[in-house]
C-alpha cells in the first residue's frame, strides 16, 4: 500500500509511520521544507503541491490528511486566522490534487476532531448530533465541508473526529504531566465538564481500521467509548501518578492564564461516544481511563 501522509511530523503521524513501515507500506511524507528524503514531498497549506511533482503522487492507495496549526497557545486574531486556513486550506488543496490525478486515491483519512460538537453540557453526543456553534465547531464544519468534496472523485472520505489524545510525548496529557508528579494537578473548573480521550495506541489502530474497512465512510468519533468528567480524569490521572488532586484551578484562573483559548479547550464538556466504530465491530485496546493513562505513562 502506497500512502501519502500530511502532518507526518506531529504526535499521530509519527505513531501512524511506525505502524504503517511494520506493515511495509510505502509511505511518502508532506513536508513544507525542502525535502531531504526520497519519501518526502514539498508541499503547503497554502500552495499543496507544485505541478511537476505529481506524478509522484499517482496511483496512491490513500491519503493521511493531519496537518494543521497547532491548537495551543493563545487565541489572537492571527492564531485563529492559522488555526481555521491550515485546516480548511490545507485540506482544500489536497482535494483538488486528488482531482488532477489521472489513478486517483482509494480512500482519503482526514484528520478532524471533537471540537466539532461545541459545549454540549452533559448531552451524548454521536456521529449523527449536530454540530455546535462555538469557533472549534466552525473550523470542524469548514474543514470537514471541503474533506467530503473528495467523494465526488469517487474517493472514500473518513472524517475521523479525534478526541484528547492520551501520550506522554505529547498532546493535553504530556502538559498534564509535570504538574500532577509535582502534586500541582486538581479539577479545572467546576470539574463536571466531559473529556472525551483516546489512548494514542488506538488511534494508530483505527486509522489502520479505516484504511483496510471499505465499508467505513463520513464522520467517525475517534474516542474511547468510556468518557470521562474532568474530575474523575483528574482523580484517575493522581492515583496513577500516586501524587494528590487538591489544587483546583477556577474557571475566572483559566480564562485569564489563557483567553479563549482556556474556555474552548479546559472549561467546554464534550461528551462523546464511538457509536460507528463499535458497530463496525472495533474493539479497542483500552477502552478504561485507568489503563489508558497507565500505558501512555509507563
Amino acid at each position: 500500500m502506497k500512502i501519502l501522509i500530511t502532518g507526518a511530523s506531529g504526535l499521530i503521524g509519527k505513531a501512524l509511520q511506525k505502524s504503517f513501515a511494520e506493515k511495509g507500506y510505502e509511505m511518502l511524507l508532506a513536508t513544507r521544507s525542502k525535502p531531504e528524503k526520497p519519501s518526502e514531498i514539498q508541499w503547503d497549506t497554502g500552495k499543496g503541491f507544485a505541478d511537476e511533482d505529481l506524478p509522484r503522487l499517482d496511483a496512491l492507495d490513500a491519503i493521511v490528511h493531519l496537518a494543521g496549526e497547532s491548537i495551543t497557545g493563545r487565541w489572537t486574531d492571527e492564531k485563529k486566522r492559522r488555526l481555521m486556513d491550515s485546516r480548511v486550506d490545507g485540506t482544500r488543496n489536497i482535494v483538488e490534487t486528488i482531482g488532477k490525478l489521472q489513478n486517483k486515491p482509494k480512500v482519503l483519512l482526514n484528520a478532524s476532531a471533537i471540537g466539532i460538537y461545541g459545549d454540549r453540557a452533559d448531552e451524548l453526543m454521536t456521529e449523527d448530533s449536530a454540530a455546535g456553534d462555538t469557533f472549534l465547531a466552525e473550523i470542524g464544519k469548514n474543514w470537514e465541508a471541503e474533506a467530503v468534496k473528495a467523494e465526488d472523485f469517487g474517493v472514500r472520505v473518513v472524517r475521523l473526529r479525534i478526541g484528547i489524545v492520551l501520550a506522554k510525548d505529547g498532546g493535553a496529557l504530556a502538559q498534564m504531566l509535570t504538574p500532577f508528579k509535582f502534586g500541582l494537578g486538581g479539577t479545572i473548573g467546576s470539574g463536571k465538564q466531559w473529556m472525551s480521550w483516546i489512548a494514542l495506541e488506538d488511534i494508530v489502530r483505527i486509522f489502520n481500521f479505516a484504511l483496510e474497512n471499505e465499508n467505513l465512510s463520513g464522520a467517525v468519533n475517534t474516542v474511547a467509548p468510556n468518557p470521562a468528567t474532568n474530575e474523575q480524569f483528574t482523580d484517575t490521572l493522581g492515583a496513577v501518578v500516586h501524587r494528590p488532586t487538591f489544587l483546583p484551578l477556577p474557571a475566572f484562573a483559566v480564562n485569564l492564564a489563557f483567553g479563549e483559548m482556556g474556555d474552548a479547550l479546559l472549561l467546554a464538556s464534550t461528551r462523546v461516544v464511538p457509536k460507528k466504530l463499535e458497530e463496525a465491530g472495533f474493539m479497542f485496546d483500552f477502552p478504561d481511563l485507568k489503563t489508558a493513562l497507565e500505558q501512555a505513562i509507563k
